[in-house]
């Protein structure tokens, strides 16, 4: 038998990570216990508070999810979002204004914030200092939607949304650093609701019949199942709606997670991708910016068109003029999600969350049930 070199090294390295795994898990599951025994409590709000996170630690596409989220809210109540900020260039808590940049506050919050103008986008590290800063910035808000909160419990979200990826269900992954999960698999009891992301078009009842006993949701739980869906491509600088033509040679920059879905999606679009490929929230520097220029120089005769993400649009737009000085047409692909049947039970779901909580706006102390 022929063993490939690398593979052998990645099996033995994660063979000496699992101790690691171990220690962390069980501090994991102390932390869990201390907070179901109610040694430490979990503080409420006096507005609803939705949570939208994962067992990961990324790529399963929470961004999309809350997006849906507020389209689903915002014509009927004020929404605010809170997120962490990751690789932000600042600390504590910072409200999205109108000259806020993603240096300031991440790339994510500052998609919502370019996409949903209206939403007061929030970011700290604590989001149990962070909630009471937001509310007393902006005291008419109705709901708040927390993005990767899932492990805050310091927090009592009274809507739990966990979002597993269809390829590396969490129920196949192991803690870090042996596996991707931020704790034990079994913290999905935390959950109100299940979804798993990004599956395939030709996804069959079969497939979620499968995938559902997999899961072992509890009597409380509903799992939905969601696919990704791509919205039309608009300029870069104008905004403009472009649409994709099948003999355009396109160059792919991305900064996110896991590209290849997006790839796939433009490769049966157009008559040529290009990918350029740089880690997940990564600020552009002076040299990625040159090896980009000079990709596009190298297509000249194709007339090459570069395209981005959104989340990787807000990063590029902080070398907008180096950008527009290149003469490229460059484009953003939006990235949406779209329900697999049962969409109308997801939002009646969160419609009787908001209603029911609503009925009691004091603030209190409360505990998470026992999960264990």
């Amino acid at each position: 038998m022929n063993l490939n070199p690398l593979m052998i090294f990645v099996t033995v390295l994660k063979l000496l990570l699992y101790p690691f795994s171990i220690l962390y898990g069980a501090i994991m599951w102390l932390r869990n216990k201390l907070y179901d025994s109610g040694v430490y409590s979990s503080v409420s709000f006096s507005v609803p508070v939705i949570s939208v996170g994962n067992l990961s630690t990324g790529g399963t596409g929470k961004t999309p999810h809350i997006e849906y989220l507020i389209r689903l809210l915002q014509y009927e109540y004020r929404v605010a979002t809170q997120s962490r900020g990751y690789k932000r260039r600042s600390r504590g808590f910072k409200m999205a204004g109108d000259q806020t940049t993603a240096f300031e506050i991440g790339d994510e919050p500052m998609q919502f914030h370019l996409k949903f103008p209206e939403v007061a986008v929030s970011v700290c590290e604590e989001r149990m200092t962070g909630i009471p800063a937001l509310l007393a910035e902006r005291p008419d808000t109705d709901i708040v939607l927390l993005d990767d909160a899932y492990q805050h419990r310091s927090v009592k979200a009274g809507l739990n949304i966990l979002i597993t990826d269809y390829a590396k269900p969490f129920y196949t992954d192991h803690v870090l650093p042996f596996g991707n999960l931020r704790e034990h698999r079994n913290a999905y009891k935390r959950a109100h609701a299940i979804i798993v992301s990004k599956c395939p078009e030709d996804l069959t009842e079969t497939d979620r019949k499968e995938m559902i006993a997999k899961i072992r949701p509890l009597d409380h739980q509903r799992v939905f199942f969601t696919k990704i869906q791509y919205g039309g491509c608009f300029d870069f600088f104008s905004g403009m709606p472009v649409p994709l033509q099948p003999n355009q040679h396109m160059i792919l920059v991305s900064g996110i997670a896991k590209p290849e879905p997006m790839l796939a999606y433009l490769r049966e679009q157009v008559a040529e991708v290009h990918l350029l490929r740089y880690p997940d929230h990564h600020y552009f520097t002076q040299n990625n910016l040159e090896e980009i220029r000079q990709t596009c120089a190298n297509w000249k005769e194709q007339h090459p068109v570069m395209v981005t993400t959104e989340k990787d649009a807000t990063r590029l737009a902080l070398h907008a003029e180096t950008l527009k000085s290149w003469g490229v047409t460059i484009l953003v692909l939006p990235i949406e999600i779209a329900f697999i049947q049962d969409k109308p039970v997801f939002d009646r779901m969160v419609q009787d969350y908001i209603d029911s909580e609503r009925l009691n706006s004091e603030p209190q102390q409360e505990n998470f049930q026992e999960i264990f």
